[in-house]
């Protein structure tokens, strides 16, 4: 899976930031909420940093901080030399989320917001995070849960009996797989962010333009490329809001803490996150 998100982050490297209206939205919102951590951190890592529009923003505000943007996708670190603050750049790096080459307990802040949906299952590249994570460090993140463009995939299965939209996680098993890489003290909550469309190939279009169409993962067989797609139109159109049709987008943020000197919970018991630590909220 990896080669094709990097296949497929790479030739949307340069319309990205043209269509990625909820990316910048969400990614603001989460640098908002570090502000209330009055953190000084010494090393910050943006994971998944794409055009590294939210690297600049860390390079800003953390100025003394040595601040690290890693991607996947050659290209996108390419473009994130745009956002370089004047005097004050940030390390690019391409590799892996789940195979950082960074040193164990060096990172005081990992930051990432809208990659870890693209890690199925996460746990691998949580381990990754709470093994560079400093005892004390924090990991602030957002990721799409399982309502994510829930119209879309209805509308495809509307036209046949494959699975065309990969599943994301909810925010339960989000937080037990926090636990079980031995994040402590994890708190979540969910938003759900509506946006409209005029019509289906344009929801499609702007998931091809920043990557995402690699969400649509089943094989198509059986109908003719037209009947499959009239069948998925005619299913969307059935939502339309007026002259427009909706794209619902679930939106889990979170923040954990590194180790702190305890050891990872049991993998072989269930982790539990209180109930009373996520929040719903509804956006439009």
């Amino acid at each position: 899976m990896n080669s094709a998100i990097r296949r497929a982050f790479e030739r949307a490297s340069t319309t990205y930031e043209a269509a990625a209206v909820l990316q910048s939205r969400v990614g603001e919102e989460l640098l908002d909420r570090l502000q209330s951590f009055r953190l000084q951190p010494r090393v910050v890592l943006d994971l998944g940093a794409g055009t590294g529009k939210a690297a600049g923003a860390l390079k800003r505000r953390y100025r003394r901080a040595l601040v690290i943007a890693l991607d996947l996708a050659p290209g996108m670190l390419r473009e994130a030399r745009r956002h370089q603050p004047f005097l004050r750049r940030f390390e690019r790096v391409c590799a892996d989320a789940a195979r950082v080459p960074i040193a164990a307990a060096s990172v005081d802040v990992v930051f990432s917001s809208l990659m870890l949906q693209w890690c199925q299952p996460p746990d691998a590249v949580l381990r990754e995070i709470r093994r560079i994570l400093r005892p004390d460090g924090l990991f602030a993140f957002a990721s799409f849960g399982p309502d994510t463009l829930k119209e879309l995939r209805s509308a495809w299965a509307a036209a046949d009996a494959y699975e065309h939209i990969n599943p994301f996680i909810d925010v339960q098993d989000l937080g037990t797989a926090l636990l079980r890489a031995g994040l402590m003290e994890p708190v979540l909550d969910v938003d759900r962010v509506q946006l409209t469309y005029p019509d289906t190939f344009a929801v499609m279009r702007d998931l091809r333009r920043i990557g995402a169409n690699h969400v649509m993962s089943g094989r198509f067989r059986g109908l003719t490329g037209r009947a499959r797609m009239a069948r998925v139109q005619a299913a969307y159109e059935a939502l339309r809001q007026g002259a427009r049709l909706p794209a619902t987008f679930e939106v889990i943020y979170g923040a954990a803490w590194g180790a702190t000197g305890h050891p990872p919970p049991s993998i072989e018991g269930e982790a539990h996150i209180a109930v009373s630590a996520i929040r719903r909220r509804e956006a439009g």
